[in-house]
């Protein structure tokens, strides 16, 4: 009876061993529960971090505002690397998977959810609300080229063709401070200017820099390094061109060959008038040369850039130290405007032609006033072509 009691007393029930088993089992799970949630909090945290910014200490973008850049690269930031959404997706989607030699497949994701940016994405569909990269983090700096001139030769053309590049950030409109506003200093000129990242360069254009005496000297003083473009066309078809400009804002005018001849009898130029006076090209470019080196100045021909833009604009891009992206893809000729026009970019509806003013039809004018020009400007066109080694064949 003793040893019945004494085995009932030491030897637990089965009810009591498996409820302090369970318990057991309970605080093991909630331990490796809370083990896995801490380990899951770090990983994503770590993950997080990796993917809100691509370079240590660089800033990302916006959602949706992408680099201006075509290609892996955007820019500069502050000596940090701005990535294009592709490579921000790639490797975002490599650190949600751990030993993952490859990244996931990213062309179902990136179509549902950002408009498939595993293409490629073209420069111009690198902004939101026209409002790129270098405008929200780049600096405003003084210009490193200038389109110079000349008037009526196609340097609104240029400045429209050069900046579709993305390594070009341009003013659209003429500042005029070195012939008109250069009392107003470099801080306000500065201040004009678009912002722009480290790798871009700055452009301004003013064609009436080219014929202002003072331009030169004032350019080189804020850099003497700076680039120079000049836009040079058959100098009688630029006066007729400007001519034909100027009339169309004051019809009231006298003709074109009163203006062009003191004396139409004895083919007496007259030189004072600005239309005959700009296309005498060599006089202004000996002062342009006392303050620059000829290798720093580029000269477009206007002829070409309405037969080939593509070549011309290939130069243009040569001289300024771009790589040639603006091609023969991106041109189309106008047949009713007789000029080139640049392809509907996939961020337009439209495509993107000079305004009405250009590709005007000019003012007839009599052909024995045009030889007589054209006499009048052989010697200087000889003298040009000598000193800048190029024949622009319009004699």
């Amino acid at each position: 009876m003793a040893h019945r009691f004494i085995s009932s007393r030491s030897v637990p029930s089965g009810g009591r061993l498996n409820a302090r088993f369970a318990f057991i089992c309970t605080i093991s799970l909630s331990f490796t529960y809370v083990c896995y949630s801490v380990i899951f909090f770090c990983s994503s945290t770590i993950m997080t971090k990796q993917g809100s910014s691509d370079e240590k200490g660089c800033p990302l973008p916006p959602p949706g505002q992408n680099g201006p850049i075509e290609g892996k690269v955007s820019g500069k930031l502050n000596g940090c690397t701005l990535l294009t959404p592709d490579v921000r997706f790639a490797r975002r989607e490599e650190a949600r998977v751990p030993g993952s030699g490859q990244p996931r497949d990213r062309s179902k994701h990136a179509a549902s959810c950002c408009g498939n940016l595993s293409r490629s994405v073209p420069a111009t569909e690198y902004t939101l609300n026209n409002l790129t990269v270098s405008q929200k983090y780049g600096n405003k700096k003084l210009p490193n080229a200038l389109i110079v001139g000349v008037k009526k030769g196609g340097t609104r053309a240029v400045l429209e063709f050069i900046r579709i590049h993305p390594d070009v950030r341009a003013l659209g409109t003429e500042p005029h401070f070195f012939d008109r506003h250069y009392d107003r200093g470099l801080d306000w000129y500065r201040g004009l200017m678009p912002r722009t990242l480290d790798s871009q360069i700055t452009l301004e254009k003013t064609p009436s820099y080219f014929v202002t005496g003072e331009a030169p000297r004032r350019i080189a003083s804020m850099s003497p390094e700076t680039k120079l473009i000049v836009v040079v066309r058959n100098p009688v078809t630029r006066a007729i061109s400007d001519y034909t400009q100027t009339l169309s804002k004051k019809p009231d005018i006298p003709t074109f060959e009163e203006l062009a001849f003191k004396n139409r009898s004895l083919g007496a130029v007259d030189t004072s008038w600005n239309a005959i006076r700009i296309g005498m090209y060599i006089l202004h470019l000996d002062t342009w040369l006392q303050y620059f080196r000829l290798s720093q100045i580029h000269f477009v021909s206007g002829e070409r850039l309405i037969t080939d833009p593509a070549g011309e604009m290939g130069r243009v891009q040569d001289f300024l130290g771009l790589k040639r992206i603006i091609t023969d893809k991106h041109f189309y000729f106008n047949r009713t405007k007789g000029f080139p026009c640049l392809k509907k970019p996939e961020s337009s509806s439209q495509p993107r032609c000079l305004g009405k003013s250009k590709g005007r039809l000019h003012v007839q004018i009599d052909q024995e006033v045009i030889e007589q020009l054209r006499e009048f400007y052989r010697p200087f066109n000889i003298k040009f072509y000598e000193t800048v080694g190029h024949d622009f064949r319009w004699d």
